[in-house]
């Protein structure tokens, strides 16, 4: 079994404390689950990129456990146009 790093088994809370704040609110799960999946590619050597997605995610947690939270929003690229 392959040994994790600190920044994985981080990734892999923050992943489970998704999981856990957004079973009670309709949609959440399957939102959450692509959006790690979708960062998954990213080359473990790009620790900047991980850590600043770490940190967005630490702040998108901390919204979507709040009581008032009704949809969680995203933060992507627009797709090119050619």
């Amino acid at each position: 079994m392959a040994r994790h790093s600190k920044l994985q088994k981080q990734v892999l809370v923050l992943y489970r404390h998704f999981l856990r704040a957004g079973r009670d609110k309709p949609g959440f799960v399957p939102r959450i689950r692509d959006e790690f999946r979708e960062n998954a590619g990213i080359k473990k050597t790009d620790v900047m990129h991980i850590e600043y997605l770490f940190r967005r995610g630490q702040r998108q947690l901390e919204q979507l456990r709040d009581v008032n939270t009704k949809q969680l929003g995203s933060f992507s690229k627009p797709a090119d146009k050619s």
